[in-house]
């Protein structure tokens, strides 16, 4: 019977170290999967403050164009 216990006990050390590099991997794609998130956030915050960035300036260079025909028109 010891000799049953020593290859068994080898293939339960060896799957129990094998759990464990599963558990720490897990740990490490769950943290780098909440900082991604985060930073998709941001990166959402950002694209949106710009579009509306960019739609103020299209107002603005669609009112000068406007005053620069205007004042080509009464010319």
């Amino acid at each position: 019977m010891d000799t049953h216990e020593n290859p068994l006990q080898s293939r339960l050390t060896r799957l129990a170290s094998r759990v464990d590099d599963m558990a720490t991997e897990l740990e490490r794609l769950r943290r780098e999967n909440r900082s991604l998130l985060t930073q998709r956030e941001g990166l959402l915050d950002e694209r949106a403050k710009l579009k509306e960035k960019n739609e103020l300036a299209k107002v603005r260079v669609d009112a000068m164009i406007s005053r620069l025909r205007s004042l080509e028109s009464n010319s």
